[in-house]
């Protein structure tokens, strides 16, 4: 039998800015998440920023990269594409009124607040045009205890229900020896060295 896995949340997103110093001043100045860590080497930067105890949010500063044209969160478009936009979670509508006014007294556009059922949510952007939606639980609703589908028109696979369906992908029936599971060194490595004299 094999062990489950245990997720945690989301690690990171990795988005990309052209202008870390700008980003800096908006996620963590403007929505108040600390910069926990940065990369760079003269070439690049690569800062995280705390959105909660499990998640986080990274930015790749690149100097030549073009800001993606703004686009309204959830509008269907044709052609390449991948994301539409992130959604943070806070505690309650009374944090959503407070986003609210921040934005509104920093002149930046921000939706009003919608009902979506099981969050309440605001729209709005970062100064890289990333579409972001913050959401407050709705009382006595919650999805993940109690999953439900509302799609009119479900894709088969997902008329199998919620948990996972076991058959369709290999099982695993002992540890893969064959697997190379040494730790490779990355460039983040300098978190771990003990800096001399704190040991």
């Amino acid at each position: 039998m094999h062990r489950q896995i245990q997720y945690r949340g989301i690690n990171h997103l990795a988005m990309v800015t052209r202008d870390m110093d700008r980003t800096v001043r908006f996620w963590r100045d403007f929505l108040g998440m600390r910069l926990v860590a940065g990369l760079g080497t003269g070439k690049y930067r690569h800062y995280f920023f705390e959105i909660s105890e499990n998640d986080m949010i990274a930015f790749f500063e690149w100097p030549d990269v073009e800001a993606i044209p703004e686009k309204d969160h959830g509008v269907p478009v044709k052609g390449p594409f991948v994301f539409d936009h992130v959604s943070i979670a806070v505690g309650t509508d009374a944090d959503l009124g407070v986003l609210r006014d921040k934005f509104e007294a920093a002149r930046m556009w921000v939706s009003e607040i919608i009902d979506h059922g099981f969050i309440h949510s605001i729209y709005a952007f970062d100064p890289n045009n990333i579409p972001i939606e913050f959401s407050a639980p709705v009382a006595h609703v919650d999805i993940r205890k109690k999953p439900r589908m509302m799609d009119q028109k479900p894709s088969r696979t997902a008329l199998e229900g919620s948990e996972p369906v076991q058959g369709y992908w290999p099982l695993l029936d002992g540890p893969a020896d064959h697997i190379d599971k040494r730790v490779y060194p990355g460039e983040g490595r300098i978190f771990n060295d003990t800096p001399k004299g704190t040991d």
